[in-house]
Order: C-alpha cells, then sequence, then structure tokens
C-alpha cells in the first residue's frame, strides 16, 4: 500500500550532516516523505548551502530579530505551518523549544541525541560519556517535551566505546547510526506506525 509523502520541516544550526542524510534517503525512495522546508537560526550554517545544493527551500530567522523567546517561537512555527510542514525534525538546532513553539505541533516534534538517553542529556554528550567511563554509547531518536532530552523515546543504536576513544572519534561512529537511524525513524512515522503507551513508544511491524 502506498503512503502520501509526510510534509516535514528541519531545523538546523550547523553543518547539517542529519539533514543531508534524510535528504538522501527520501530521493532514494526510502522514506515517504516530503522535506517542505529548512530553517536554520544561524544565516551562515552549512545546512542551509546543502539543503540548496538538493533544491530545497532553505532560510534563516534570526532570534536576535525577535524581542523575546516567545516571540521568535511563535514566528518560526508560523514559517513552518506556512510550509504545510506536519513533522518538525530537529537536525543539530541548537536551541531548546518553548511550550509557546511545542503547542503548535503536539506530538509532532521528533529530535536525535547523541547518546542512550536519558543518560548524558544536553551538551557534549560524548564528553560525559567518556568521563563516566561507560562501555557503550549510541545515539536516540525522541519525541520533544519542554525539558531538555526528556520526551519519550522512540529507537536507539548502540555503539561500543573504546578504550582510546576521545570524544571526537566516538562522536564520528555515534553520526554514521545517526545517519541510519533518523531516517528510519521518520519512515516509521510516515506510515502511522507509532503507538502511546504512557511514556513508552511502540513501533508497529510494517506490512
Amino acid at each position: 500500500m502506498s503512503v502520501s509523502p509526510l510534509p516535514i520541516g528541519i531545523l538546523v544550526s550547523g553543518r547539517g550532516s542529519n539533514m543531508e542524510a534524510i535528504a538522501a534517503a527520501i530521493a532514494r525512495g526510502e522514506v515517504p516523505a516530503r522535506i517542505q522546508v529548512v530553517v536554520s537560526d544561524r544565516p551562515g550554517a552549512c545546512a542551509l548551502d546543502l539543503a540548496r545544493q538538493r533544491g530545497l527551500k532553505a532560510m534563516a530567522l534570526e532570534p536576535r530579530a525577535y524581542p523575546t523567546r516567545q516571540a521568535y517561537d511563535l514566528a518560526l512555527a508560523a514559517a513552518l505551518e506556512r510550509e504545510g510542514v506536519e513533522l518538525v525534525v530537529l537536525a543539530g538546532f541548537m536551541r531548546l523549544l518553548s511550550q509557546d513553539f511545542l503547542d503548535r505541533f503536539p506530538g509532532r516534534v521528533i529530535n536525535i541525541h547523541p547518546a542512550l538517553l536519558p543518560s548524558f542529556p544536553g551538551i557534549d554528550a560524548q564528553r560525559q560519556a567518556l568521563e563516566y567511563g561507560v562501555k557503550y554509547s549510541g545515539c536516540t531518536v525522541h519525541f520533544v517535551d519542554a525539558g531538555t532530552d526528556t520526551g519519550p523515546i522512540i529507537a536507539q543504536a548502540v555503539v561500543p566505546v573504546r578504550d582510546d576513544d576521545t570524544p571526537e572519534t566516538l562522536a564520528a561512529r555515534i553520526l554514521v547510526e545517526e545517519h541510519r537511524l533518523y531516517p528510519q525513524v521518520i519512515k516509521w512515522i510516515a506510515e502511522g506506525r507509532m503507538e502511546f503507551q504512557g511514556r513508552r513508544v511502540r513501533v508497529r511491524p510494517g506490512s
């Protein structure tokens, strides 16, 4: 059974490698989604150039142009709504979204984090993992709530931690898994395979 492409908007702040991985998976026909717009809070973000090279609509929305966080978040939500976005995908977006924004897209904002949540939320997750001495790390795709990486977990991928790892080498191996896992989760959402059981998220088998 064919699935209508899910209209998504991707929020970025930096290089855009996860955005690129998602766009590539869509272009290969692996994910039934359509990128409506890529938005960055930083006009110089490399991700915007990558998006434009793919022929995607890309725009910058700078926080300093708005008097308050609420004003910015509402403007950001309005920009996504104008493009018909149904799922908001955070791909290296370095701002916490307020409840004002989340209320406009209830249960429709996802993020990827380079650690096995609930361990090591926030910034420098790879360094946190190494300093704690864990033997396994990885990445987590989760729904976004108003906390810092505290929303319901959708899926995780595990990466062994090596004795000679640095934050950079661990991050590089985790990123490989991010590029695989994030498009997969978007595919599940586009196919309507998500079920909530309290805070637990179940993915129904595909047909």
